[in-house]
């Protein structure tokens, strides 16, 4: 991969390319649950039947549920695929790691 073309990560120096249509798809996903998330805020504000917001509520967790989905199986067909591929291996115990939490 380039280097030029790569996000970096705020916290550290690793980074991953992303095709602007991959990127679009994440992005929507994303404002979806953002606009859940005001919506449940909203629903708060104005005094909204619990039952109400606890379905709202489980919508946002759906939805964000499924960006980790469609992120997770991205990543393990590319950087997961390229580094078993290169040899390096230790991205698979990363990737039990990250499963692990993500069943708690």
């Amino acid at each position: 991969m380039s280097g030029e073309n790569k996000e970096k990560c705020p916290c550290c120096d690793r980074s991953k390319h992303r095709s602007e249509d991959e990127k679009k798809e994440l992005m929507k996903r994303l404002n979806r649950v953002e606009g859940q998330i005001r919506g449940i805020k909203r629903m708060l504000e104005e005094d909204a039947y619990c039952i109400d917001i606890i379905n709202q509520v489980s919508a946002a967790g759906c939805a964000l549920d499924s960006f980790t989905k469609v992120l997770l199986a991205t990543h393990i067909k590319t950087c997961v695929a390229e580094d078993v591929k290169d040899g390096r291996e230790e991205k698979l115990d990363e990737l039990v790691k990250t499963l692990q939490k993500l069943m708690r």
